[in-house]
């Protein structure tokens, strides 16, 4: 039986930080998903479209990995597509105490699911999402934060 892991996040970007966490969660994993969820509560920064051509991009070396748009819960979208795993990574203790209560409750809507915490490689645990839009969108360089280029 394969051990697929499903990636789940809303990657307005996608960073080297989630980079690294895929990557070396393919020594743990046969195959990761990384699924882009959509929050109804959220304009995206980034387009869709874009963001899965850049994640994809991203891992062209690596066939083990494919992207994917989800809208429904994260472990509705895990057991649709055969995933037993969710992978997450954890910069922080405030990052631990979110990620706790969703994973408790991925388990109550799919029992046979397993939430896997990696621990951020400690360079790029400053790294988050929020920030890197937040510096884009007052005209700062963040190339150095993403694993692809953006066109600007």
């Amino acid at each position: 039986m394969s051990r697929i892991a499903l990636f789940p996040g809303s990657f307005d970007p996608f960073t080297k930080g989630h980079e690294d966490i895929v990557r070396r969660g393919l020594h743990l994993f046969d195959e990761i998903i990384v699924g882009i969820g959509r929050n109804a509560s959220k304009q995206r920064y980034f387009p869709l479209e874009q963001m899965i051509g850049w994640i994809e991009q991203t891992f062209q070396d690596a066939p083990q990995v494919r992207v994917v748009a989800y809208d429904d819960l994260t472990a509705n979208v895990a057991r649709q597509l055969g995933a037993r795993f969710l992978l997450r990574g954890l910069r922080n203790t405030t990052d631990f105490e979110y990620e706790n209560g969703i994973s408790q409750v991925n388990r109550f809507v799919y029992e046979e699911v397993e939430t896997v915490f990696l621990i951020t490689s400690p360079h790029l645990a400053p790294i988050s999402s929020s920030i890197i839009r937040d510096l884009h969108r007052y005209g700062q360089p963040v190339d150095s934060f993403l694993p692809y280029k953006l066109k600007e």
